[in-house]
């Protein structure tokens, strides 16, 4: 699987739920590249703006989409790295703003 062919399926699953991509297509390629990097290296697609640890359960809160996600586009109109954003964000409705780090320090730190 390519970046393209990972955004074609998730475009399809991830929308219906409010969940967009970044308009900014190649941002959106080069997260998804990453994103397909880090499941060759770990087996699960870690967060690419976040460190894995190749611990599975360890890292189970950043596995794209990660749990931070849902709060952070709720928030801020983008998730951390933003791949995903608001359609408001996509339609000038909203001011981009940075999105702070929620993962617990404690959880960095291998």
């Amino acid at each position: 699987m390519d970046a393209q062919q990972l955004y074609d399926q998730l475009k399809k699953t991830q929308e219906p739920k409010g969940y967009f991509f970044n308009r900014d297509k190649r941002l959106v390629l080069e997260l998804l590249d990453a994103l397909l990097v880090n499941k060759k290296r770990y087996g699960y697609m870690s967060c690419p703006c976040r460190l894995g640890s190749g611990n599975r359960e360890h890292d189970a809160d950043i596995i794209c989409p990660c749990v931070y996600r849902e709060a952070d586009v709720a928030e801020y109109g983008s998730c951390y790295c933003g791949l995903y954003v608001s359609k408001k964000i996509n339609d000038d409705q909203m001011p981009i703003r940075l999105v702070p780090e929620r993962r617990p320090a404690e959880k960095t730190v291998f």
